[in-house]
């Protein structure tokens, strides 16, 4: 016994140790009985054998010898049964699998016996005697093995039946995932699932049985199937079933009262191990069609692994998760800026449980403040600055031109400038696609810091890139949290516009674009590939849908019209950014002519303006330095005929 385990020992509650002891016993015994079970069930199906084959009267010539061919046998199936494991059989959780075990032990059994009663130079017994010993042998086994589960399977599928809570359910997807899926559920008394049946689309399947459960029909016919079989929760088991068509789900079944869970795409990967441990309520990201992005596991990581690197806005839903995968990409130091000083502690507790081995430092900072920004370029040497720090919230901007103007701005130039000073060798400032032909303040304080990230490209010595997408889905402020609340206090839930679209990505999949546009070779301003417009309108009712409640019934839907500085639609390009190069199969490389030093000078004319708390001049500079800029104080018209009397041109998109 080793020195360790010796102290393992003596440190071990006695009780502890007893039991342990117990269970080992009765280990040893269960396998053993197990064993000598199987040679019963050999000499009986030989004896039985022998009877079937003469016709209960066995030829004397075979008489003497059935103590030794008994003998052999017996031998021969408790060692193949050894061989193959069958004494460590687990009653309930047996599978297919294990039925092929049991078959093959058979036939190495039979096949010992036969080669047993050769080496003793027996008399062979006739064919159809080993035959009939090899298939009476092996079916015993074989249900005595099996038996405990099905009558377990079955004793707790009435026995939920017969609860008040239980949930008449089905499945869609009669693969090998959604059949796994219904095979933990009936061994399992955790849950109130009585499942119905399948859905599936492949017409082949329909009217089959899969584990007992017929395939009922197509997708489609789900509201019928909900209504006839009193339906109360729906179990996506396709792991790759396409966001639109969950969607298409999510509508055919908004009059309805039910509840989705679904397997996440992680399943996939998992092969065919889909339990019930893996269903995830429906949730928004599943309306999307979005693949994920491991930048960790890319080619470019090598790029950030050892470096130091700074976030600025460390404490919002992009800067933390830029933090997190930087850190799971083997970042040297990770500099964490934030003025929130809560949420920066918070998020630096999270990121300091999952990677306590890294070098991680939070800094209490007001971006707009240079001088203590100096101090933190100073102290640290970032080689690598991503700077996600902004004011997005539309409304508010709009009544505080200034503030929007002194964040997004001036605090961009600040750290702009001091990426150039100390030599960082990567810059990346994160835009929004509101900064196309932007309707709203906040949209034309991203543009500009656009236009400062553009013209250090042209004159710095680093690497200064803009990366430009849209809505990140459930991050903080964001459209789903307020749906969520509204939802779960009852409604209304309230949308500005019918018709209001946005483009919608998820927080890790934003970012890890981010990351591969950041280190990517790339130019100056790059637009991530945000596929189709979603209506908000449609995302309200889905989110209603997913809750188990009915749209527009239980949880009314509210128009309050669109807020200052809103449009209808989103852009990802504007009018001088003609020529788009595809860089990436999800990454988009605009490529424009660089801003003149005049433009540079009127941005300085804009931050003393913001500075000097003058609203008016502040939006008339704005508008003059980007002309395509629509300022919602123009006039109470909305966005697409505020540019028409301004003499802008305008698209469906405005």
């Amino acid at each position: 016994m080793t020195r360790d385990a010796h102290f393992e020992t003596c440190n071990t509650p006695p009780n502890r140790l007893g039991d342990e002891g117990r269970r080992s016993r009765f280990r040893a015994w269960r396998r053993l009985a197990i064993l000598a079970l199987d040679g019963l069930i050999a000499s009986g199906a030989l004896w039985l054998a022998m009877a079937l084959r003469f016709d209960g009267s066995i030829n004397p010539r075979f008489l003497p010898l059935i103590p030794q061919y008994t003998t052999i046998l017996v031998i021969a199936r408790i060692a193949s049964s050894r061989l193959f494991r069958l004494h460590r059989w687990s009653f309930l959780l047996s599978g297919l699998q294990d039925a092929v075990r049991v078959a093959y032990a058979g036939l190495t059994g039979t096949g010992l016996f036969i080669l047993g009663t050769y080496f003793f130079r027996l008399t062979s017994p006739p064919r159809s005697v080993v035959a009939l010993e090899f298939f009476v042998s092996t079916a015993v086994m074989g249900v005595l093995r099996f038996s405990p589960r099905l009558a377990w399977v079955y004793h707790v599928d009435r026995a939920r039946v017969r609860r008040d809570t239980v949930q008449r359910t089905l499945i869609i997807g009669a693969g090998s995932a959604g059949e796994m899926l219904l095979r933990d559920l009936r061994r399992s008394r955790e849950h109130d699932h009585a499942v119905v049946g399948f859905l599936d689309d492949d017409s082949s399947k329909w009217g089959s049985i899969v584990g007992g459960k017929p395939i009922l029909g197509p997708i489609h016919s789900l509201p019928d199937l909900v209504e006839k079989y009193r339906i109360a929760e729906v179990l996506i088991a396709i792991p790759q079933l396409q966001a639109q068509r969950i969607r298409e789900i999510l509508s055919l079944c908004s009059a309805l009262k039910i509840r989705f869970k679904i397997l996440p795409l992680s399943a996939i990967y998992l092969h065919k191990q889909a339990t019930l441990s893996m269903l995830q309520e429906l949730s928004p990201q599943d309306l999307l069609q979005r693949d994920e992005v491991d930048f960790a596991r890319s080619p470019l990581a090598h790029a950030s692994k050892g470096r130091r690197v700074l976030v600025s806005g460390a404490a919002g839903s992009i800067g933390g998760e830029i933090s997190r995968q930087l850190l799971q990409s083997g970042v040297a130091t990770l500099v964490m800026v934030d003025i929130n000083e809560n949420e920066l502690y918070l998020s630096c507790r999270r990121l300091e449980t999952r990677f306590p081995d890294t070098d991680l430092r939070i800094e209490i900072a007001d971006i707009r403040e240079k001088g203590r920004l100096s101090r933190l370029f100073e102290t640290y040497r970032p080689e690598h600055v991503f700077h996600a720090a902004a004011h997005k919230h539309v409304p508010l901007m709009e009544t505080a031109p200034c503030e929007a103007v002194k964040n997004n701005i001036l605090g961009t130039r600040n750290l702009v400038e001091l990426a150039g000073e100390y030599a960082c060798e990567r810059f990346v400032f994160i835009s929004t696609d509101k900064a196309v032909r932007p309707t709203s303040v906040m949209g034309a304080s991203k543009r500009v810091g656009e236009i400062l990230v553009r013209h250090a490209e042209a004159s710095a010595p680093g690497r200064f890139r803009a990366v430009r997408f849209g809505n990140v889905l459930d991050s903080n402020g964001s459209v789903v949290p307020l749906f969520r609340e509204q939802i779960a206090a009852g409604g209304p839930v309230t949308v500005t516009h019918p018709e209001v679209r946005r483009y919608f990505m998820t927080i890790s999949e934003a970012v890890g674009l981010v990351l591969t546009a950041a280190y990517g070779e790339f130019g100056a301003l790059c637009v991530l590939d945000m596929g189709e417009q979603i209506r908000i309108v449609d995302l309200a009712r889905h989110m209603i849908t997913m809750s188990g409640l009915t749209p527009e019934d239980e949880i009314p839907i509210e128009f309050t019209g669109l807020r200052p500085g809103e449009k209808l639609y989103e852009e990802l390009m504007a009018e001088e950014e003609e020529h788009l190069e595809r860089a990436d199969q999800r990454i988009h490389m605009l490529v424009s002519p660089p801003p003149g030093e005049q433009c540079v000078h009127m941005i300085d004319e804009v931050v003393a303006a913001a500075g000097a708390g003058d609203d008016v001049a502040v939006l008339r500079l704005l508008r003059s330095l980007i002309p395509s800029y629509c300022p919602a104080s123009e006039s109470g018209l909305p966005a697409h005929a505020r540019c028409q009397a301004l003499g802008h041109p305008t698209t469906a998109s405005d």
